[in-house]
């Protein structure tokens, strides 16, 4: 066991010694204390050396993130100007006007911080790395993303257009940057993601003025072919809906195993389709019937047999 000179006096005088190092210690930090002069600091050198560099970096910081800022929206806004004059869709404008603010920001930022001392190099390699796990992970979306520019670019169809296209028939309403909204014939609402429609057919029934109606009617082999041909073209004839030029095709088509079939294909303007094709089923029929020509349907005859 170590133990100190003290240690051999009795308890009180050990108190006295104890009592006597500590107002020595107290006695030495006292003068430590009196020996740091304020006087002395060299405030100048500070200054020099800390506040002017720092205040000069940081004005000029700030300057670059003002002016940057303002180039920036200058920029922006004539990039928006240009593409509008170009007539360019107002959705694509305002899309790439905001990527083109962002990443001119994320550099104007990056400037502003280079000249304060930060190390941009670990930066813009942090934010590399971050974007690559944010497109990893948005995979898909990013995809519906490039869709929608694309299908902004080329327009394959626009808002009004009866398309068929990504598993839905209708008329689109909205294109957006993700998805688009279409409005089926019976008044529902589907939404289909542009990734689906912009890689796969797209089947636009409105981007022509025209359209011919494809139309089959069949006879059976026992009534006047001559007959029914010209029914069927004075019908025709007799709807201002349908157009003269192209002329109207009235063919046999087939020679079917229970009927004689006729290809008819008008044209009409692509707002009278559906009118024309509802219009020629009814009326060629009710004319058939007047004259007597029949419409073969399949039938089955079953016959019976009597067991003596």
């Amino acid at each position: 066991m170590v133990t100190s000179p003290a240690d051999n006096y009795p308890a009180e005088h050990r108190f006295g010694l104890h009592h006597k190092y500590q107002r020595r210690g107290l006695a030495m930090d006292e003068l430590e204390l009196n020996d740091l002069d304020v006087t002395k600091i060299d405030f100048t050198g500070l200054i020099d050396t800390y506040v002017i560099p720092w205040g000069i970096n940081i004005g000029f910081a700030l300057l670059i993130f003002i002016v940057g800022k303002f180039l920036v929206n200058v920029i922006t806004n004539l990039v928006k100007k240009l593409m509008g004059k170009a007539h360019v869709d107002s959705i694509l404008v305002n899309f790439i006007g905001s990527i083109i603010k962002t990443v001119l920001l994320l550099f104007v930022v990056i400037a502003a911080l280079d000249q304060l001392g930060v190390n941009t190099t670990s930066l813009i390699a942090l934010i590399g790395a971050a974007g690559l796990a944010i497109g990893l992970a948005l995979q898909g979306s990013l995809q519906n993303l490039a869709s929608g520019v694309m299908l902004i670019i080329f327009r394959p169809f626009t808002a009004g257009d009866f398309v068929e296209a990504g598993g839905a028939t209708g008329v689109v309403e909205q294109i957006g940057i993700f998805t688009t909204t279409m409005r089926t014939g019976d008044n529902k609402e589907v939404i289909v993601p542009n990734g689906a429609l912009f890689g796969g057919i797209i089947t636009n029934y409105s981007k022509r003025d025209t359209r011919r109606v494809d139309m089959v009617f069949g006879i059976g082999y026992g009534d006047d072919i001559r007959k029914a041909k010209d029914i069927i073209a004075g019908i025709i004839s007799a709807d201002e809906r349908i157009l003269k030029d192209p002329a109207p095709l009235i063919a046999v088509g087939e020679l079917a195993d229970s009927s004689v079939n006729f290809n008819v294909r008008p044209w009409v303007k692509s707002a009278d389709y559906w009118g024309v094709y509802f219009d020629l089923n009814e009326k060629i029929k009710l004319a058939f019937d007047d004259n007597g020509i029949s419409i073969p349907f399949p039938q089955m005859d079953i016959h019976l047999e009597k067991s003596e």
